[in-house]
């Protein structure tokens, strides 16, 4: 028992002077007054949170390997698996009014939000094992390649739970500060999240409709197209393709453009549709997909063509399923 209690005495002592150490560092006194000058916070409930916040290593090792880095063919088979799919399909039909609803409001359809949701959270079943507080303060001082980033989304945070009623050292999520079932960064959460259940509350944590809401509120803010294409198998002849692949994933070509380089599409595609040449690594050499307009509104969400990739075939899988 004595060895139990100086094991406790011991952890008590360092784990305050790791809090005192972290109110001590300029770059969050810095962060504090600011808050205090510019959002009229108050500092002794600033310095109560940050003297219950710690800075986590294990943070800066995730975000030093992101599952992006992999190719397509060891990316796709994390998120198109049976249990995502089925899980897809249930998530559909226990909410199923609700995702019409959103349809019809956002323009967004409705196996699109329900793969997001599923890639981002298993449905909500796992929403993230972090303090958000945790991890955005280690993000936002320890992590310089984009601290001001984080610090950005730190900002967010706290005004998103003073306006939202929540206690900062409560909130769960991701290593990267994501949360709920729809994986919003706080500044997301400000812009983009809904009350879809008409509750009078943004609850992304427990609310599956202010989930679907957000999620295609957020893609129809970021000019989503409704009944547009998303994504389309092209054919190559001769090497004028690799200058619209140089270009990146940001549509700027009409399907007359890629023809014109070489690219063909085997569906008709309004001349108004712009997009981008997208190259994915499978096991047999590389493949080729024109990105139109609604899969660059994709990789919004996600940066990457692996991702929007992964939500456009998990949600044709999905509704593949559910339609058997």
């Amino acid at each position: 028992m004595k060895h139990y209690g100086l094991m406790a005495g011991l952890f008590l002592l360092f784990g305050s002077s790791a809090h005192a150490a972290l109110l001590e560092r300029p770059e969050l006194q810095r962060f504090i007054d600011d808050m205090v000058d510019r959002h009229s916070f108050e500092r002794p409930e600033l310095e109560r949170v940050f003297s219950q916040t710690e800075l986590r290593p294990d943070i800066i090792r995730a975000m030093t390997r992101p599952a992006e880095r992999r190719p397509w063919h060891q990316y796709r088979p994390i998120f198109l698996t049976g249990d995502r799919i089925n899980g897809g399909v249930a998530f559909w039909n226990e909410h199923a009014d609700t995702l019409a609803r959103a349809e019809q409001t956002y323009g967004v359809p409705a196996e699109i939000i329900v793969a997001i949701i599923g890639v981002e959270s298993r449905y909500g079943r796992h929403k993230g094992s972090h303090r958000v507080i945790d991890a955005l303060a280690t993000l936002a001082l320890d992590y310089p390649r984009r601290a001001q980033f984080f610090t950005s989304e730190l900002e967010n945070y706290l005004l998103m739970t003073r306006k939202e009623g929540y206690d900062p050292l409560d909130m769960m999520g991701s290593y990267a500060g994501a949360m709920g079932k729809a994986q919003f960064m706080p500044s997301s959460f400000q812009a983009y999240a809904v009350d879809f259940d008409g509750d009078g509350r943004r609850d992304l944590w427990n609310s599956a409709a202010d989930a679907i809401g957000s999620v295609a509120n957020y893609l129809r803010a970021h000019q989503w197209q409704r009944g547009g294409p998303i994504v389309s198998r092209a054919q190559l002849d001769g090497n004028g393709y690799r200058e619209v692949l140089e270009r990146g994933i940001r549509p700027h070509s009409t399907a007359e453009e890629l023809t014109a380089h070489g690219i063909r599409v085997g569906q008709a595609v309004p001349d108004s549709v712009r997009g981008a040449l997208i190259e994915l690594e499978t096991e047999n050499g590389v493949e080729h997909w024109v990105g139109w307009q609604n899969f660059f509104v994709i990789t919004r969400y996600n940066h990457s063509s692996l991702y929007a990739m992964a939500v456009h075939d998990l949600a044709q899988a999905i509704r593949a399923a559910r339609e058997k």
